[in-house]
């Protein structure tokens, strides 16, 4: 593992205090088992062969259930310790469960090292599935993914976020009168932005995208400024017209309906850190459908 990250056999050999030649040993011996050869030598260092990038997968696996056995066994009986990872997609109702995450867990298991990772939600799988991370809180999950399984929390709709004067104040719009509207919304890789266009298309409008960014702040500023209008869950879109004294409408006619979901890997067990972990956030997940209000919630 260490080579393939640093991409050398000399730097690696300093990292690990081993001399290279020994090194150099350890990987033949590894090649010989597998019958495979895992690296490749090249002019500006090594990398991978496909074998070595399946190998180096199944090697973070195997380290990391390792320490965390370790940790179990030295901790059995004691209160619960080791390092928990959560990943939240930016732009979702997962945005407002990462600090009170952070509080609880620090209240009632102050041993417990939460790490927050907030990216993109095709992202956030990919490193869930191969063991890197715990769980993640992000919106899909209603197509099965090999190697995750996706429980739903809750599901939130789509309101407008608009600047005064760009939408009637009846606190609702119609799909089919964004058709004019310039609109700022996520890439189009976003899960997000999938829906909004899959409820487009379906109701036979296109719309107006003017530009396409991910950073809420930037959103706001945007919106703020009079650039054009953003869709967005209502979670998150309360906290952006909060930020910047902008308008909030309800899509109606279709309105348009996005699931939150708790993903995890199907075939990785979760440490029992991760599982009180897990406990809290699905009791936060309870507080937020009372909080935000069932009529928006479900």
């Amino acid at each position: 593992m260490k080579i393939v990250d640093v991409g050398s056999l000399t730097q690696a050999a300093e990292v690990l205090h081993v001399a290279q030649p020994a090194l150099s040993q350890q990987l033949a011996t590894l090649e010989g088992e597998f019958k495979q050869q895992l690296l490749l030598r090249t002019q500006k260092g090594v990398m991978p062969t496909e074998a070595g990038k399946a190998l180096y997968r199944h090697a973070q696996i195997i380290l990391r259930q390792f320490n965390q056995a370790q940790a179990d066994v030295l901790n059995a009986g004691r209160t619960l310790s080791g390092q928990v990872s959560v990943g939240m997609a930016p732009g979702t109702a997962a945005s407002a469960l990462a600090l009170p995450l952070l509080k609880m867990v620090q209240g009632r298991h102050p041993k417990i090292v939460l790490h927050i990772n907030e990216n993109f939600g095709t992202t956030l799988c990919e490193v869930v599935r191969n063991g890197r991370m715990d769980m993640a809180v992000l919106y899909g999950g209603g197509n099965a993914v090999q190697g995750l399984s996706f429980d739903p929390l809750l599901t939130e709709d789509l309101f407008v976020v608009a600047p005064e004067g760009l939408l009637r104040k009846d606190g609702e719009v119609a799909l089919a009168d964004l058709g004019g509207v310039d609109l700022l919304l996520p890439c189009t890789n976003n899960q997000l932005r999938r829906y909004v266009d899959q409820a487009f298309a379906s109701a036979q409008v296109v719309p107006r995208v003017v530009a396409e960014m991910e950073s809420s702040n930037t959103l706001a500023a945007a919106v703020g400024s009079g650039v054009g209008a953003t869709i967005l869950p209502v979670s998150a879109a309360r906290a952006v017209a909060a930020s910047a004294d902008l308008y909030l409408h309800r899509i109606v006619s279709p309105p348009i309906e996005v699931p939150l979901a708790l993903c995890e890997s199907d075939h990785l067990p979760l440490s029992e850190p991760a599982q009180v972990v897990k406990a809290i956030l699905l009791e936060l997940v309870g507080q937020l459908k009372l909080d935000v209000g069932l009529h928006t919630l479900h």
